[in-house]
């Protein structure tokens, strides 16, 4: 006979048997687990982690609600309430897992595991609806103008590098701040690649790589120069002399970005976009901008191409194939 696994069973069993045991012990357990999720979790993650857990606090303080675990659901699914039209579906999502983590830690159930919650949840993504905003895109076009427009000072070197580099690799800001001089691979036609070690889609770094053209290529060698980078410094640092070279933070970056292309509503992600619909606008194939852009489902190419995929959707096709057929009539009978 088959055994089926129980994921919610098996789950319950783990409580009931910590409940059982000495106050001494389950501390011991609950300690345990800090640590590990200390080595498990990015620390990008833990800060997230840590931040939500305030800003919980912080809300349930105003109503006089207890935010120590075990939390009430009906508490959660107001909490949901209160943040619906403020906040994406995405980060309530985020806000939600970050409770549930919380209550894990402590070995407790889960409060947004409850019918109340769900309910509150898909209230109001159809209330708000769950539609999350694009970052806008930075084509390349646009890229090789401002990289042309910068001089030579050293500040101008590394930003020029930094740009070039987000736009030819796609790259989440996390990835670029992360290489170093020795992530650089030369290739025989003066393009390059750099090697990304550990990106979102692969948190136990298996590694992956993303291209550099000629002049990106070239962009980042002038900077690694100039700056006197070594083997194991980052690439992308401060661009004072004598200063102590340590990754640039991501807000660093979009504060470059903004700067450069003097609109405050780009970040290096905009580049990724970019590139995506760079790369609709060429017909590339869905499998090959999987590839570029180190993803491992269609589902999020496809989104940030929906605006050139409309535009080259059937329906298009057939309204142009209409109108052209309209035209020649038109011209046809005017002659």
């Amino acid at each position: 006979m088959t055994t089926v696994f129980d994921r919610e069973f098996e789950r319950a069993e783990v409580l009931t048997v910590l409940t059982s045991q000495s106050e001494q012990k389950r501390q011991a357990i609950i300690e345990e687990y800090e640590r590990r999720s200390l080595e498990a979790f990015a620390p990008e993650t833990l800060r997230n982690l840590r931040q939500i857990k305030r800003a919980f606090s912080e809300w349930c303080s105003e109503r006089g609600y207890e935010a120590t675990p075990p939390v009430q659901p009906q508490i959660v699914a107001e909490y949901i309430e209160a943040m619906g039209g403020n906040l994406s579906a995405n980060t309530i999502a985020t806000r939600l897992w970050a409770i549930s983590e919380h209550h894990r830690s402590l070995f407790l159930p889960s409060p947004c595991r409850h019918r109340l919650v769900e309910l509150a949840l898909k209230s109001v993504k159809r209330k708000y609806g769950a539609f999350t905003r694009q970052a806008p895109p930075l084509a390349k076009a646009e890229v090789l103008k401002v990289v042309a427009a910068l001089g030579t000072s050293r500040q101008e070197l590394r930003d020029r590098a930094l740009i070039w580099a987000a736009s030819d690799t796609w790259c989440r800001v996390s990835e670029l701040v992360a290489f170093k001089v020795r992530d650089l691979e030369r290739q025989d036609d003066g393009s390059s690649l750099l090697f990304v070690r550990r990106s979102k889609t692969d948190q136990f770094a298996k590694g992956d790589y993303a291209f550099l053209s000629k002049g990106a290529s070239n962009a980042v060698l002038k900077w690694i120069e100039v700056a006197e980078l070594k083997t194991d410094d980052p690439i992308f640092t401060k661009s004072q002399c004598h200063a102590i070279r340590k990754p640039l933070s991501p807000a660093t970056v979009s504060r470059i970005m903004k700067r450069r292309f003097d609109r405050k509503d780009v970040s290096s992600h905009s580049m990724r976009v970019g590139g995506v619909h760079d790369a609709f606008r060429l017909n590339c194939s869905l499998s090959s901008i999987m590839v570029a852009g180190r993803w491992r489902s269609p589902e999020m190419p496809a989104r940030y191409g929906r605006r050139i995929l409309a535009s080259q959707s059937a329906a298009a096709q057939v309204a142009e194939a209409f109108e052209q057929e309209a035209a020649m009539a038109d011209g046809s009978h005017n002659g």
